[in-house]
């Protein structure tokens, strides 16, 4: 039987090494990682199908009811993140167990929303999601320690992209939203569910064998992407001004990706043609999490954050002035490649800036910067015509990427 040893690299950061994953767990972490973006691909359907039910909602509710809903579940996924991570920290929650309550509410959200009530598809719904999404990410980023915004990206985007079925399915096919909830409700619930049950935490500090933690870690000191200088708590990370440069930029991209998700079907005005245009944009972002990702391991995590963001606030124009349905596609895959890729790297630019120990808990803060943004999307954005909230929604994604320009890493001088 092997017998784990600890090491420590140049900047104290500790190890444990000499166990595979099946030795410490019982299974490959590869099953973890695809049960993980099972349970991402089922959790997301509750922001990104919501957007194409809106236009067969109406006769139900106003658009700003449907619109302050959609926020109201955003701010409640958001929030979820910092207490779910504060108590699987303290062992109080099993990550089997956050999925198992996750899969009850996301389901129960989508049930009672067929049943014509929105602040239970709100609250409800959104805390499942929120429980999901920050449950699998945890859990992606304890047993992929060396490779951990390339998996976050992977996990993080079937969020996204998994709801491009339902999406088409609820646009295009079926015209009994009653019916066609309660059977997704059943399904997300199913998936999530049993994808719990196969998650598992390896132990604290746990390291793959196949890696060498110290040469590791001396390849990250040269590298656009390196190591922070401090393991900071919560509280002393938000003394930071580089904290909230960064929560700042979140906020807007997070306004601008939630204003795009609940009126681009409405702004299309044909619901076959908005069902496309959602799915397309739903699918640029998942797919986008995984390519921006990438891109950010070679040109740095600030660099490809403020990227996305300006790509974006652009992409607002294109869809206000498109002029045919290519020009309106365009405009959604671009839209989904900017404000809605910033999440796969907030895991990453998080852990670097602010250290890897309290590294949950610290993008569960920054992550309420969504929250944040669901609610000045609602205030500034949903209550104006069209013409006004695009341009304004452009100007939020430019300036979003101006203030991630301003990020460094604490203690360490920008040249």
């Amino acid at each position: 039987m092997p017998v784990a040893t600890y090491v420590r690299d140049h900047v104290g950061r500790l190890y444990r090494v000499g166990e595979t994953d099946v030795e410490v767990s019982g299974r490959s972490r590869r099953v973890v990682l695809w049960a993980a973006w099972a349970a991402m691909l089922a959790a997301g359907i509750g922001q990104y199908g919501f957007g194409v039910l809106i236009p067969q909602l109406r006769d139900r509710w106003s658009v700003p009811e449907l619109f302050w809903a959609l926020a109201l579940w955003t701010v409640c996924q958001a929030g979820t993140a910092f207490p779910a991570a504060w108590l699987r920290q303290q062992n109080r929650l099993t990550a089997t167990g956050a999925m198992w309550i996750g899969a009850i509410l996301c389901g129960t959200g989508l049930l009672t929303l067929g049943q014509g009530q929105l602040v239970g598809y709100a609250v409800l719904g959104g805390i499942g999601a929120g429980l999901v999404y920050a449950t699998c990410l945890g859990t992606v980023v304890r047993w992929y320690p060396e490779r951990v915004t390339r998996k976050v990206a992977f996990v993080s985007a079937a969020f996204a992209y998994g709801s491009v079925p339902f999406v088409i399915a609820a646009g295009i096919l079926f015209s009994d939203v009653n019916g066609f909830l309660t059977q997704a409700a059943i399904a997300i619930t199913v998936i999530v569910a049993v994808a719990g049950a196969v998650l598992k935490d390896p132990p604290e500090h746990w390291w793959p064998p196949h890696v060498q933690p110290r040469e590791w870690a001396l390849d990250r000191a040269r590298v656009p992407n390196r190591a922070a200088l401090k393991e900071f708590r919560p509280e002393e990370a938000m003394r930071c001004g580089t904290f909230w440069w960064l929560y700042g930029g979140i906020a807007f991209a997070a306004a601008v990706s939630l204003y795009d998700l609940a009126y681009l079907p409405l702004f299309v005005g044909d619901k076959v043609l908005g069902a496309i245009a959602l799915a397309t944009l739903a699918a640029a972002t998942g797919t986008g999490r995984v390519l921006v990702g990438w891109i950010s391991d070679r040109i740095g995590r600030r660099k490809a954050l403020v990227w996305t963001l300006a790509t974006g606030g652009v992409a607002q124009f294109v869809l206000l002035y498109s002029q045919n349905t290519a020009g309106l596609l365009i405009g959604a895959t671009l839209a989904g490649l900017g404000t809605g890729c910033c999440y796969s790297l907030l895991v990453g630019v998080t852990r670097e800036y602010f250290g890897e120990t309290n590294g949950a808990q610290n993008f569960g803060v920054l992550y309420t910067a969504k929250a944040a943004g669901a609610l000045l999307a609602a205030v500034v954005l949903a209550s104006q015509g069209p013409a006004f909230a695009f341009i304004a929604a452009g100007v939020l994604g430019l300036a979003g990427a101006v203030l991630t320009r301003h990020l460094s890493q604490p203690g360490r001088p920008r040249l």
